[in-house]
């Protein structure tokens, strides 16, 4: 049963938190002027900090469809939202340490990422075609303004530029998806769309939606071949940016990937606890293809960069495939893997890029030979950086090691063996590039001998991302369970 508007509102306390603070960030820009406010900075963290202590304490029962059914609040929901919350937490400090961000607007940048933050909310609980539509503009958008941020800098128009002609395409292609599915069933919720057509027959039409929706879904996660826009986006944004399109989109997308197909193209089974295909539309077969092209690409084009911003972008090319594993498998325990990974992935994700705006600041470059001599210069951030390569690669007793257990422990049950191997022999390919740095900073001479100072600050923040790193590669127990739950708490 549907909740209508006034019922639905103590539900949405998250997303009431963060468009006040965004409304307080203008007025702030408004009322101040200044370029450099910190003010921005704090209000934006208590802002941020705030949705997720909401998101927390609003129980999401065994799921409600609020809005008369245009959002969904259940236990997948409120996962997604803190994790997106804690990766939009962790990038404000980065951005607050950033030289990027020097001698310019402040409020704005914060706008555009709280939008960001806002979209990527109501992606993770969309049900209804249209608000899915709207949700993934409102992650867009904001996104392409984050990317040409530096203005007056030739690389960063250009990323901005190349986000929006990218992201247009795939959004008009994904709209005519939709629309062959409306045409279909005559509905734009999600779980009547998946009811009328597990009653007919596969249709041409709609094996075309399930294509072009992938297009759209797939440009978000950055999965091959939709990915062209994403290593010159991650090169040209600031660092801060950067970060956060590796992480919080990236996991908004997959959220939105799981609830749409195993709603419309699937239904679970009480029988045997897994999900079925609902018609002849053989799409996990699809994104296994997808699956092993992405984290093959990703990771043999990762080998050929000398720019730490791009090899890192390829890297979540490639991480992005394997998360793809856990999708194609349709059974609760692959979508809690990817849930896992995607917690492990973002503590050592933005740790490896706030060591790079630690590195950038001071060395005023990106290039895997800024980072020669670091364990001498400043120990404290080479081994916090080697500690986050080693877990992105998949080494005991790293966290990423565990969320690949996960990962590769369910594709071999169901007995999809070939992934399996793609994806062993990608973990191989990544150990080379990911130790190409670790090499630079330990065993290489430095262009400049002289110390690297870390801030107080950005230390911190790199023992709360480097601790999770660690603890949850001999600890993991209780995130696995809160996914486990979260699956279980799925509303179809």
């Amino acid at each position: 049963m549907f909740l209508g508007n006034l019922a639905s509102l103590r539900f949405f306390l998250p997303e009431f938190a963060v468009t006040a603070t965004i409304l307080l960030l203008v007025l702030l820009h408004v009322v101040t002027k200044s370029p450099r406010s910190a003010a921005s900075g704090f209000l934006s963290l208590l802002g941020v900090g705030a949705a997720i202590l909401l998101a927390g304490i609003t129980p999401p029962g065994d799921g409600r469809s609020i809005f008369e059914g245009m959002v969904a609040h259940d236990g997948f929901a409120v996962f997604f939202k803190v994790l997106t919350a804690l990766a939009t937490l962790v990038v404000i400090f980065m951005s607050m340490d950033s030289k990027d961000m020097e001698g310019r607007s402040q409020a704005e940048y914060y706008i555009f990422l709280l939008s960001t933050l806002l979209g990527m909310f109501l992606l993770s609980s969309a049900t209804d075609i249209v608000m899915l539509y709207l949700a993934l503009e409102l992650v867009s958008i904001p996104s392409y303004l984050l990317a040409g941020y530096l203005k007056g800098q030739e690389r960063s128009t250009e990323a901005a530029m190349k986000y929006v002609v990218y992201g247009a395409t795939a959004s008009g292609v994904m709209i005519y998806g939709f629309s062959l599915l409306f045409g279909l069933t005559g509905s734009t919720q999600i779980a009547e769309i998946g009811r009328s057509l597990a009653a007919g027959k596969a249709t041409l039409p709609m094996l075309l939606a399930a294509v072009m929706v992938a297009v759209g879904f797939g440009y978000k996660i950055a999965a091959v071949p939709f990915h062209m826009w994403s290593p010159d986006v991650y090169e040209g944004a600031p660092t801060p940016a950067t970060a956060f399109f590796s992480v919080g989109p990236k996991a908004a997308g997959f959220a939105v990937l799981v609830r749409f197909y195993y709603t419309v193209f699937a239904a679970a089974d009480p029988g045997t606890g897994l999900w079925r295909l609902t018609s002849a539309v053989d799409w996990p077969f699809l994104f296994a293809a997808l699956s092993a092209l992405t984290m093959t690409v990703g990771n043999l084009v990762a080998v050929q960069q000398n720019n730490v911003k791009r090899l890192l972008a390829y890297s979540s090319i490639a991480h992005a495939g394997y998360m793809l594993m856990g999708f194609v498998l349709l059974s609760p325990a692959g979508i809690q893997a990817i849930l896992f990974y995607l917690v492990v992935y973002l503590f050592m994700n933005l740790g490896a890029f706030y060591v790079v705006v630690v590195v950038s600041n001071s060395a005023r470059g990106e290039d895997i030979s800024d980072f020669s001599g670091l364990g001498t210069r400043a120990p404290f951030a080479a081994v916090a950086l080697a500690i986050f390569l080693f877990s992105l690669t998949g080494i005991p007793p790293f966290s990423g090691f565990i969320g690949k257990v996960y990962l590769f422990a369910e594709v071999i049950r169901r007995e999809v063996y070939w992934l399996a191997v793609v994806a062993a022999l990608n973990s191989v390919v990544s150990l080379y590039y990911y130790a190409r740095i670790v090499r630079a900073m330990f065993l290489e001479e430095p262009k400049d001998a002289s110390a690297l100072l870390v801030p107080a600050v950005p230390r911190a923040m790199l023992v709360l991302l480097a601790a999770p790193t660690l603890i949850l590669g001999v600890y993991w127990e209780p995130v696995a369970r809160i996914a486990n739950d979260s699956v279980r708490m799925l509303a179809f």
